[in-house]
């Protein structure tokens, strides 16, 4: 009995000696696994805390950066707000140039037109006794054209001008020295009839020589400038129309006075 009482003493103290070294191995381990937990926690929120610090470092340059950019369209919209300030008044003062320089040509072109509008008003009450078949006055394409069919100047296949022509052109040539700023030009025209003389190779060589013919009575005899006017031979080819009947033929057989202004102030202007 004593020795099954010893036995039964000795397990409660062993096991009590047991429990008693168990227990605080266990809070050590526990305290251990806290401890790494904490740093570990400790790691990840210097980890995050790093992290922050270097988005608001980022955020402070990209700030500076938007700072620096935005001055900068200051300045460039300052910049293009003076330019086209500037470009603004120079385009008034250009609108303002071009519609005065519009105004003074109009004025121009108009004069001139009132112009050939009086010469050919008194070129047509010089030359009124003469008929209608003998010579017509027009104003086309800018310009006064007097034209002077054959039978009023010239017999057939000659240049030399007959007496009731150099009437005519005196009338006219009366007309032209009372005239300022006109250039002339005298075009001789045929049919298509081939013509060859001792005088005249051709219709280009009548054509020309009656128009020269012209000009000489206008110039030598009536004392028209001679630095205003031309002559020129058209030959058969501008013909008013066709050569297939003696009519057609008559028409073409014609000499033009062709009365243009002078449009030397109205090129001054254009190349300013």
């Amino acid at each position: 009995m004593k020795r099954a009482t010893y036995v039964i003493s000795s397990s409660f103290l062993i096991l009590s000696l047991a429990f008693t070294s168990c227990g605080p191995g266990k809070k050590l381990v526990a305290s251990r696994v806290h401890v790494s937990n904490l740093q570990m926690d400790s790691t990840t929120t210097h980890g995050q805390l790093n992290e922050c610090n270097q988005q608001v470092s980022n955020l402070n340059a990209d700030k500076s950066s938007l700072q620096n950019q935005k001055a900068t369209l200051q300045d460039q919209n300052a910049s293009v707000y003076k330019d086209l300030k500037n470009l603004s008044t120079t385009s008034e003062m250009t609108i303002a140039d071009q519609a005065t320089r519009l105004k003074n040509l109009q004025n121009i072109i108009q004069s001139q037109k009132d112009i050939l509008s009086k010469l050919k008003n008194s070129i047509s009450d010089a030359l009124m006794k003469y008929k209608t078949d003998e010579l017509s006055v027009s104003i086309k394409d800018g310009s006064v054209y007097v034209s002077l069919q054959e039978k009023l100047l010239f017999k057939s296949g000659s240049d030399v001008v007959d007496p009731v022509g150099v009437a005519a052109l005196r009338s006219l040539a009366l007309v032209l020295n009372s005239t300022k700023d006109i250039n002339v030009l005298i075009e001789g025209h045929t049919d298509n009839i081939p013509i060859k003389t001792m005088l005249f190779k051709d219709n280009w060589d009548l054509s020309t020589a009656r128009a020269t013919a012209i000009v000489r009575i206008l110039t030598k005899d009536n004392g028209f400038d001679s630095r205003r006017i031309t002559s020129s031979g058209r030959s058969e080819f501008r013909p008013l129309n066709p050569n297939d009947t003696s009519v057609g033929r008559a028409a073409n057989r014609r000499t033009e006075v062709i009365l243009s202004p002078d449009l030397n102030e109205l090129y001054k202007m254009l190349n300013q």
